[in-house]
């Protein structure tokens, strides 16, 4: 970040944008800080001594524009401390942010997983899980249900020939005791015939 606010200030002071506007000529009052250099180059002058180039400038002029130049720095502090608060306030916007994506997430994967699940007898299963327990448990009444109409049926069928089993056991009784009847008869008209006879003999 400071590398960031040090580019700024020196962009600030490259450009010149806090001190823009239409330039007539070169001042110490107005103008970039680039056109204010200039403005001092123009106005200085030079000299040689012992072979080496000296230009001399007015020292209100180097005053004046040490003034503007720290006014510059102070104006690009400035300016980087307010961008500063406003990223800080960017970044505590995005983690705050950020946060509410998570517990969006979080609450998005409890629905989902809520969505996705069912209750059995108290327990949460999932939807394949419950529909798994659920055809078992069908197909398991089903076949129970087939075994017992089987069983019925084959009751059912063991019963009815039990019960012609039983008819023709009664009809064979029925005839077995009219038959006696029949026998006892005849021999007690026999019988009886007989005691006639002796009777009739004496």
């Amino acid at each position: 970040m400071k590398r960031f606010a040090l580019l700024l200030c020196l962009a600030f002071l490259a450009t010149g944008t806090m001190f823009s506007q239409d330039e007539a000529e070169p001042s110490l009052d107005s103008g970039t800080v680039e056109s204010q250099f200039d403005f001092i180059f123009s106005k200085s002058g030079n000299y040689n001594a012992e072979g080496r180039r000296y230009e001399v400038v007015r020292a209100i002029y180097l005053d004046k524009l040490r003034t503007n130049v720290l006014d510059s720095l102070s104006a690009g502090r400035k300016a980087a401390g307010e961008l500063q608060a406003t990223i800080n306030g960017q970044q505590a916007t995005i983690a705050d942010l950020n946060t509410k994506l998570e517990d969006t997430s979080s609450q998005l994967a409890e629905v989902t997983e809520q969505k996705d699940s069912m209750s059995f007898f108290g327990a949460q299963l999932s939807k394949t899980t419950y529909n798994l327990i659920l055809w078992t448990i069908i197909i398991a009444l089903s076949l129970l249900l087939l075994l017992f109409v089987f069983k019925f049926r084959s009751s059912n069928t063991l019963t009815q020939e039990a019960k012609a089993k039983l008819a023709d056991l009664e009809a064979e009784y029925e005839n077995h005791r009219r038959r006696a009847l029949e026998r006892e008869q005849k021999i007690s008209r026999q019988l009886q015939d007989e005691l006639n006879k002796q009777r009739k003999g004496k």
